[in-house]
């Protein structure tokens, strides 16, 4: 299996290389912009704008899998997220999370942090994964748990 740092993922304008996460901390969230966590947005990007600077990044990664919560094409759901949740992090191209069409990271991602009892696919929207400065993913977290829960995991971590 390839390793984080080989994984790529295309963006709403050319390719993301992860090869430029090295040694940062980046935390991988499937987004949706119609979901009842879309607000979470809001705090994902303070929790990006407190810690950026110290090697800290969030991308972000659409998927329309969970009852078609994202259906706009790429540029809408960009701007989407910046008019409405001032989002300045990275958002990916929109991307299957699960099944045989799931992109490349998620499938790295679920593979390495699989859920409960070893179950491998995501459940729902705002699923995210917490990765360390040497590229292991270290925790994976439920749309539940809120960006500013995730804060002291993060700084554990910078």
């Amino acid at each position: 299996m390839v390793s984080f740092y080989e994984l790529k993922a295309p963006q709403l304008k050319g390719e993301f290389d992860f090869s430029q996460l090295k040694g940062k901390v980046v935390l991988i969230v499937n987004t949706a912009s119609k979901c009842g966590f879309t607000p979470q947005f809001e705090g994902l990007e303070k929790l990006y704008n407190k810690y950026k600077d110290q090697g800290f990044i969030i991308l972000g990664f659409p998927s329309n899998q969970f009852a078609h919560q994202d259906p706009e094409d790429d540029e809408s759901i960009g701007s989407f997220c910046v008019k409405n949740y001032g989002v300045s992090f990275p958002i990916m191209a929109k991307s299957d999370v699960n099944g045989k069409n799931a992109n490349e990271v998620f499938k790295f991602l679920k593979h390495e942090r699989p859920g409960f009892f070893g179950t491998e696919g995501i459940k729902w929207n705002f699923t995210k994964f917490l990765v360390d400065r040497e590229g292991k993913v270290v925790e994976r977290f439920s749309p539940t748990t809120t960006p500013d829960s995730i804060a002291s995991h993060v700084e554990k971590l910078l």
